[in-house]
């Protein structure tokens, strides 16, 4: 039996988590450190799985396993996390501290993981789109079993009065394994905790449901086991999620009789057995994804965005429903100081994401100010004020890089709409960047943008031109070189691939080697049909349809321009990313 060493890493908020590392007894073949990532289920710790490490029987491959926050010997209320998406970055943040300690890629790696588990690190692969090597899903809890009726809303209905609150799983160890042994030590283990917070819960239910929906943006090699006598968690989302997975290679296998511990269970040998093969296949095969460039042309997402732009049958139903939707926007419009800018000046511009950002309500009353902060309060919105925090927050971090390294911080924004992200990033800075260069294709972008910075009193070392975005020799021509570009919520509204391929070309053209590059995406959002059907763009009036770019896709774009992404950001809600990216030399 393999030795586990007993380590820790810091996640982003500062927090100790626990792990174990088994290291490899044997070399790899090709000559790159391998390893295997072990997910526990929920209420569990690593030590609840370690026994994979043995019967997986993979001698050339390191093995990593985490004690989840609030669970086993990581800190942290028993069964909490400050939110879903926290536990989700900490998968991030822990294969960051693995490439940094342990030497081992991304490309490198596998993840094997359980329930709750498997759920956090199947939303981390469809968010984070990171470039691992094969994901081995056991039972994921897409949707768990209360069996009590309404038991979801009723949960957050509380949790709106009495805050987060903590319930006790209802389900017996007898339940989970046909092991005794097994059993057994679930019921004596002091280091499980038998309660989840209703934050997790419900982030659990909300970040599933949003993976089963949009599946086809994964592309990782897909293992998926199912208990066929589970008594935790619905089937259904298992097999819909499976179905839509966008992986070429992907598999499935239902074990019948299987409790919902199915690594866990008495006759789990035959399961292990796939698992070992499928991670073996793929270390086997070269790293290799469906290229995506042509996605604006063919796939989910262009099939989505042509059905929202496509006319609804007149007076059906839906037609209905959105006609009406519009008129009452029309008619808030004349109270809401908010929805009225989004008509006069499109739902997109820069002067409605300036508002957005101040989020003050305003209105001609006390009804329009409610209206107002209604509107000011969507998802959407909410997502839009959490990407422009990450925009600061990689700004300053891609300005502490290049101050590291000794180089001069020279900004450009090519679409920069007002330009507060840039100009507020720069609060507490010192030394200020040498020049800051915002530019714009609107008249009125470039007016308010000028003027915000006479009264930051940046105007020594900023200013703001007109100019597009998607002129590529322009930009090739940018002087002087920037150090660091950003592109923030312009390619989101633009279909077309080729446009932000021309785009990102010269910016790669301008930006010296080794410079950085700060760039928005939006795999996922909610409201695409509401926004589609009833907001109005920038671009004459015209309806703002979406299409949506999934991170891969994002990426992959980026890295046939000449970048590299090094960081990514993601808002709770999986609606907006943000990453940084490095030139290569």
């Amino acid at each position: 039996m393999r030795e586990a060493l007993h380590q820790t890493f810091t996640t982003h908020d500062g927090v100790e988590l626990f792990y174990r590392h088994w290291p490899a007894t044997a070399a790899p073949l090709d000559g790159p450190r391998q390893a295997v990532l072990l997910f526990h289920r929920g209420h569990e710790h690593s030590a609840r799985i370690a026994h994979l490490v043995d019967e997986l029987d993979l001698p050339a491959f390191d093995f990593f396993a985490w004690d989840a926050r609030g669970h086993g010997q990581s800190p942290g209320a028993r069964g909490d996390s400050p939110s879903f998406a926290t536990s989700v970055r900490d998968v991030q943040t822990f294969c960051d501290h693995l490439r940094a300690s342990h030497g081992i890629d991304e490309e490198h790696m596998a993840v094997v993981a359980q329930s709750v588990g498997a759920v956090i690190a199947s939303t981390w692969v469809h968010d984070y789109a990171p470039r691992i090597r094969a994901l081995v899903l056991a039972s994921p809890a897409f949707k768990v079993k209360l069996y009590v009726p309404f038991a979801r809303p009723g949960l957050a209905l509380m949790r709106r009065f009495r805050g987060n609150f903590f319930v006790n799983s209802y389900v017996k160890a007898r339940f989970l394994s046909h092991d005794p042994a097994r059993v057994a030590s679930y019921d004596s283990d002091p280091l499980i905790t038998k309660a989840i917070s209703v934050n997790v819960l419900l982030g659990l239910y909300e970040a599933a449901e949003r993976v089963v929906a949009d599946a086809q943006a994964i592309q990782v090699p897909t293992q998926l086991l199912i208990s066929g006598a589970d008594f935790v968690v619905h089937r259904r989302p298992q097999e819909q999620f499976f179905e839509r997975l966008g992986s070429l290679h992907k598999e499935k296998h239902i074990l019948p009789g299987f409790f919902h511990d199915t690594l866990g269970e008495k006759a789990r040998a035959p399961a292990v057995a796939s698992v070992r093969r499928f991670i073996l296949q793929n270390f086997a095969r070269p790293l290799n994804r469906p290229s995506l460039l042509d996605a604006d042309r063919l796939g989910l997402t262009c099939a989505e965005s042509e059905a929202l732009a496509a006319p609804l049958p007149h007076n059906s139903l839906r037609d209905l429903y959105w006609r009406l939707t519009r008129a009452s926007m029309r008619l808030g419009s004349q109270l809401s100081a908010g929805v009225k800018l989004g008509f006069d000046t499109g739902f997109d511009s820069g002067s409605t994401l300036d508002y957005v950002y101040r989020n003050q309500a305003t209105g001609t009353s006390a009804l329009g100010r409610m209206i107002d902060r209604n509107y000011l309060d969507s998802i959407g919105w909410r997502g839009i004020r959490q990407r422009k925090l990450h925009v600061e927050e990689l700004l300053r971090l891609a300005m502490e890089k290049l101050r590291a390294e000794q180089r001069e911080v020279r900004i450009v924004d090519i679409a920069a709409g007002h330009g507060r992200y840039i100009l507020e990033a720069l609060q507490g800075v010192s030394p200020l960047p040498e020049s800051i260069l915002l530019r714009d294709y609107s008249d009125i972008n470039v007016r308010d943008g000028s003027a915000l910075i006479a009264e930051k009193g940046l105007g020594q070392i900023a200013r703001f031109v007109k100019a597009d975005a998607f002129d590529r020799d322009d930009l090739a021509a940018l002087e002087p070189k920037p150090t660091l570009a950003v592109v923030s919520g312009l390619y989101e509204l633009f279909a077309d691939n080729q446009m932000v391929s021309d785009s990102l070309a010269g910016l790669a053209a301008a930006v010296e080697p080794g410079g950085y590059l700060v760039y928005t995406g939006q795999p996922w959002h909610p409201q695409l049909e509401l926004i589609a059907r009833a907001l109005t763009s920038h671009r004459a009036g015209q309806a703002w349809v979406m299409r949506r770019r999934t991170q891969a896709e994002m990426d992959q774009l980026v890295e046939a321009a000449g970048f590299r992404r090094i960081t990514l950001r993601v808002d709770q809600w999986g609606i907006f990313s943000v990453s940084l990216a490095q030139r290569v030399q």
